[in-house]
């Protein structure tokens, strides 16, 4: 008999391309495939091809024991909110204690890069996670997710703009994955059937500084781009003066700082191993998004 698949935060970004994965790989029958969202009707489109759509509501413990019911192998993905400390570790800590309770053989979980030395306030949320998933019993995957490269719209269109990026990462390095390679490994990863426990770092093919990603871009784009290099204290000056919230001014320093103290320079071919595929470049991944980077 087919395992039945379950994906969390379904309607999300990653969740649709994690669904389209599965689906795309004709390994899976839609009716295996059981897509979970706060909201459905954001699945209506999966629901049609076949898809079981459920609701889960990570602040409804309850509501997350009954979508999980009768899944097999399940897929976590971590949820967004960062505005409270400590909501997002006990939302997925509701969503362990439910997988556990509905008999599922196995949990996939997207965690983070290094989440023990990382200096991200976030990264607790994370390993706080892993270690819950690993006292269940319940063989596990962790894909420790590198940064998506789409992370880089947030700064790069308006950096593009004046031909400044200012930047406190100094000279470390940072491997970033497409959001798309990271779906295609979670999708694998649910259709592996394996029941070994394993944890794998998905990063892109290399690590680069600022400065080369700032020259990358710059050849993609055709347009002048200068990293300037500041300190993390002026560099929050900046992004409060620029009308960021305030939760969220130190967590996106924080990624500055944690590039250059060495924490997301790590480069491996666990993405590769679990899709089969060579991940997306940062220099391809540049030029195919030159539109939204200029717009």
């Amino acid at each position: 008999m087919s395992e039945k698949l379950l994906v969390t935060g379904a309607a999300g970004q990653l969740g649709k391309l994690v669904l389209d994965a599965l689906l795309a790989s004709g390994k899976t029958r839609p009716a295996d495939i059981i897509a979970t969202s706060r909201d459905t009707a954001k699945l209506a489109e999966y629901a049609a091809k076949g898809v079981e759509t459920r609701t889960a509501d990570f602040d409804e413990p309850a509501s997350l024991e009954t979508a999980f019911a009768g899944a097999d192998r399940i897929l976590i993905i971590s949820t967004d909110v960062l505005d409270q400390p400590g909501k997002r570790l006990q939302q997925h800590l509701a969503a362990v204690e439910a997988a556990r309770k509905a008999g599922v053989k196995h949990i996939i979980y997207t965690s983070m890069p290094n989440p023990e030395s990382s200096v991200i306030p976030f990264a607790a949320d994370h390993l706080g996670t892993e270690n819950a998933i690993k006292a269940t019993g319940i063989s596990y995957t962790i894909l420790r997710n590198a940064w998506y490269m789409e992370n880089l719209f947030l700064s790069l269109p308006h950096a593009l703009q004046s031909g400044q990026w200012y930047s406190s990462a100094g000279t470390g390095r940072i491997s970033h994955i497409a959001r798309g390679d990271l779906a295609a490994a979670a999708a694998a990863a649910l259709q592996s059937g394996t029941t070994e426990s394993r944890t794998y770092t998905l990063t892109g093919t290399h690590a680069f500084t600022t400065d080369e990603i700032a020259a990358l871009v710059a050849k993609a784009t055709g347009k002048k781009l200068d990293v300037v290099h500041i300190s993390d204290e002026a560099l929050a000056g900046g992004l409060k003066g620029a009308g960021l919230p305030d939760f969220f001014v130190p967590i996106l320093v924080s990624f500055d700082t944690n590039t250059r103290e060495g924490h997301f320079d790590v480069v491996t071919d666990d993405a590769a191993s679990l899709t089969g595929r060579t991940p997306l470049g940062l220099s391809d991944f540049l030029k195919e998004n030159k539109a939204a980077l200029t717009h």
